[in-house]
């Protein structure tokens, strides 16, 4: 149903996979739960929309699962809003920045004092 062919679905579950065993796979009416959790997530497709197989009920899931954010109502509900000032971090490392220069050349001038005195 996502469109994805045997061969890409081989190579996403592994070495010890090839198209034929996909092909009998698809014809078997039981898959144990290990496996099918690993195809599962392989096709980003929930357990239930496998183990509930209803047509009409698996479309709904994936289509909720591969949702088009394109759609305003689902993008306006999600919160893209930074909780900071992305400018005020900048600033912040730079200030950050500026005050480890200024201990390093103190720190420099220290040890040059302490250098000349022992020469």
């Amino acid at each position: 149903m996502p469109g994805i062919k045997q061969e890409a679905l081989t190579l996403d579950l592994g070495d010890d996979w090839n198209q034929k065993k996909v092909s009998l796979l698809e014809q078997k009416e039981i898959i144990e739960d290990p496996l099918l959790k690993r195809i599962s997530e392989v096709l980003k497709i929930p357990v239930e929309a496998f183990q509930n197989f209803n047509e009409e009920q698996a479309i709904n899931i994936i289509s909720n699962t591969f949702h088009d954010f394109k759609d305003n109502s689902v993008a306006s509900a999600m919160n893209y809003n930074c909780t900071f000032n992305p400018i005020d971090k900048i600033v912040e490392l730079y200030d950050e920045k500026i005050a480890l220069y200024e201990r390093m050349l103190k720190e420099k001038d220290e040890m040059m004092e302490r250098l000349i005195e022992k020469g």
